[in-house]
Parts: structure tokens; sequence; C-alpha cells
């Protein structure tokens, strides 16, 4: 089936959006602005948010902790429903869910324009959904197209569950690996769209199984890379200090190094590879963004370096993660 250029541009345009909701969603964690909006979907009850506390209620803060007790209250009884008591039980009894931020314009504002761009982004796949339905509802992708509308509503609605819960660490975690799972369909998507993104680069089952391999550690380093973040988090609170972290922060930040070197030394070997045989730029494009993700680590394990640095390595994480997905879906077994 025949896609104008008009529908695989737009789609590629929506991947961008996508990108763009996990790059205000670290910048919104690196600010600290996560409760600058204590309900969902609106902020602070409304629309468009306060500028001052004026605005507000004097006892706002009993209104909107009350409306995310609520909430907890609901998500625990679904967790209880799906067999995870200890969860639900072990939610319930953190104090630090109760804690309720006196309002700041600036985080509030922070955290509006994130919820704004995926709003964006979420309309913009519903309106992929919408075209697929009209002009090309005969292909295959379109089912995929409303499974991914479906995700990404699952996604906003676990970005309320994130907020209700004060921002629980394990909740986090999960919102980010929805983000992936949205951006993975993406381009999956696209890859089948477009004339370009379809066609096979090379065949060499050698190469393939290396990206499948990297592509797989890489995802499971995100993973890990927000259970070091949570650690951090949780290290914070307790008062222990940057020269202090690495001792404390366990197994996952141990392999997190450790398969930065694993991914090191196999993208280099494919750079080498590719360099002397293919020189395809999507394996070129993987290489340089790993250099500039491990460069971005070692600033954050190693020197105290400003919050950007932490958006950085996760928004060059995710990159390299779709930048591999593209290759899995490109490279033939040969």
């Amino acid at each position: 089936m025949q896609f104008s250029k008009a529908f695989v541009r737009f789609n590629w345009a929506a991947l961008v959006m996508i990108y763009l909701v996990v790059i205000a969603g670290s910048f919104v964690r690196i600010s600290g602005s996560g409760m600058g909006c204590p309900d969902w979907p609106k902020c602070f009850g409304k629309w468009i948010p306060p500028t001052s506390a004026k605005e507000l209620p004097a006892n706002y803060k009993e209104i909107f902790l009350d409306k995310r007790t609520k909430k907890v209250e609901k998500f625990n009884r679904l967790l209880k429903a799906i067999g995870m008591k200890k969860t639900a039980d072990k939610l319930n009894d953190d104090p630090d869910i109760d804690k309720e931020e006196s309002f700041n314009a600036r985080k509030t504002w922070v955290e509006y324009i994130n919820r704004l761009i995926g709003f964006i982004g979420g309309n913009m796949l519903l309106f992929g959904f919408g075209w697929f339905l009209l002009y090309y509802r005969k292909s295959r992708l379109t089912w995929l197209a409303g499974l991914n509308c479906i995700v990404i509503g699952i996604e906003a609605w676990f970005g309320s569950i994130v907020v209700a819960t004060n921002l629980t660490p394990w909740t986090i975690t999960i919102h980010l690996l929805l983000a992936l799972l949205i951006i993975g369909i993406q381009i999956y998507i696209i890859h089948k769209i477009s004339p370009v993104q379809s066609k096979k680069l090379i065949a060499d089952k050698m190469l393939l199984m290396l990206v499948i391999i990297v592509f797989l550690i890489t995802f499971y380093q995100l993973f890990l890379g927000t259970q070091v973040r949570e650690s951090i988090d949780e290290l914070t609170k307790q008062g222990f200090g940057r020269a202090s972290w690495t001792d404390k922060l366990g197994w996952p930040f141990y392999i997190h190094r450790s398969f930065s070197w694993l991914v090191l030394i196999a993208l280099t070997y494919m750079a080498i590879k590719n360099e002397k045989n293919y020189k395809i730029q999507l394996i070129r494009s993987a290489f340089l963004i790993l250099i500039i993700e491990l460069i971005s680590g070692i600033l954050l394990a190693y020197a105290d370096m400003p919050g950007l640095v932490q958006t950085s390595h996760l928004i060059f994480a995710s990159i390299l993660f779709g930048i591999l997905w593209m290759g899995v879906l490109r490279i033939k077994k040969g």
C-alpha cells in the first residue's frame, strides 16, 4: 500500500513530539517540578494554572491532598485486584505520599508545559490513527496505530498516578517504560509506511545479532538508569551527599556502569566493521550518540554537574534506543 508523503512526514513529526515529551518529563524531574501541579489533568483545579498563591484558597493544600488520597485509594484497590497486595500496602504506608508542597509558580508552569507537550503528542497520535481510518483502514498498521493511542492513554492516566502518589519512584520507572513502548511502536509504523525506512540496509546476520544484543542491553540500561536515579533520590532524602552515593547505590549502579562498557565494545566493533564494509549512516549515528551518552554518564557519576546533564543522559539513551530499534528492523539476517 502506498502512503502519502504528507502522512509519512506527519508520523515523523509525531515521533519527534513524543521525544519532546520525554525531554520535558526529564526536565520536570531534575527541576523538582513533578508536584508543581498537585492534581491531574487540571493544574490546581484550572486549565490555565495560577501564577500566584493569592489565586488559590487558603486551605489549598488540604483540598488537593484529599483528592490525591482518594485517587491513591482507588489505585491501591486496583493493585490488590491484580494480585499486588504487598505493593499496595507499601504504597498505603508510605508517609511521603501525604506530603503536600507549597505553591511555586516556576515549578507549576514547568509541569504545566510538560503536560501541554504531552497533550499535543497524544493528540498527534490520535490524529494519525484517524488518518489511517479515513485513508488507509485496509492496512494492518491501522490497529497498531490504534494500540499506540491506547498505550498513550494509559501513559497519561499513569501520569496522574505518578502525581497522586507524590512521585513514588517505581511509578516513574513504569512511566518511562511506557514512553519507550510508544516510541517503539511509532518507529515501527514509520518503518512500514516510509519507502526509505522500509528498505533493508544490508544483509549481515552477525551485524544483526550485534544490533539486537546492544538494543536489548540499551533497553535494560534505561531501566537500570531509572533504578539508580530512584536510589539517588532516596539517598538525598536521607541526607547523604554525592561523595557517599557510589558506595550505597548497590548492584544496579555497578551493572549499569559495567553494561555501558559492554555496549561501547560492541558498538565500537560494529562501527569498525561498518566503516570497512558498509558505511551505514544509522550505525555511525548510533556510535556517536553512544559516545555522547557515555560522556554524560561519566559527568553524572564523577562530577558535580548541573541537572541538565541528567536530561541529556536520558534523552541520548532514548535516541540510541530508537536508532538501534531502526537497525533491528532494517538489517536482514542474510
